[in-house]
């Protein structure tokens, strides 16, 4: 199970959701944890191997072009972004992904609430890819109210 999560992992810009699909099997790979394959478990590998033989085609940045940052944060299991641009394809404007992030929350964050894990997740996803933002225009799509009006202030 190591070396399958060790192998998918280096990939896991590729594809969407990644920390919160593998979950459940990375918990297999703790110290004290009996191993046990369940349906979740079993499920969560098929996922994952489906998710990899069918991720999608990620395009290359235009740093002459907007960002557009994707984030969301499921409360109590893990923060997640995605790095998009509307660039020019086959004479059509379309919009692709650059790449996907995602990771668990920690114990302490795990009790945030919803307002400061978005917050969390924006931080996070700003440091994550500063070197495509840093000197960049992007904008930041949010599902949290109260994080919107404080990002219009």
């Amino acid at each position: 199970m190591k070396s399958f999560l060790g192998f998918t992992s280096y990939y896991r810009n590729h594809i969407k959701g990644f920390a919160h699909i593998t979950s459940s099997l990375y918990k297999l790979c703790s110290k004290d944890v009996f191993f046990e394959i369940t349906k979740e478990r079993r499920d969560a590998y098929e996922r994952i191997k489906y998710k990899f033989t069918n991720a999608p085609v990620l395009i290359l940045p235009d740093v002459e072009l907007p960002f557009k940052l994707y984030i969301d944060a499921a409360f109590s299991q893990g923060l997640g972004a995605a790095l998009h641009q509307r660039q020019i394809v086959d004479v059509e404007p379309r919009e692709g992904v650059i790449f996907y992030i995602s990771r668990q929350l920690k114990d302490s964050e795990a009790r945030y609430g919803a307002t400061q894990t978005e917050c969390l997740c924006l931080v996070w996803a700003i440091e994550k890819h500063h070197y495509y933002l840093e000197g960049a225009v992007f904008k930041v799509y949010i599902d949290c109210t109260a994080l919107k009006s404080l990002l219009n202030m």
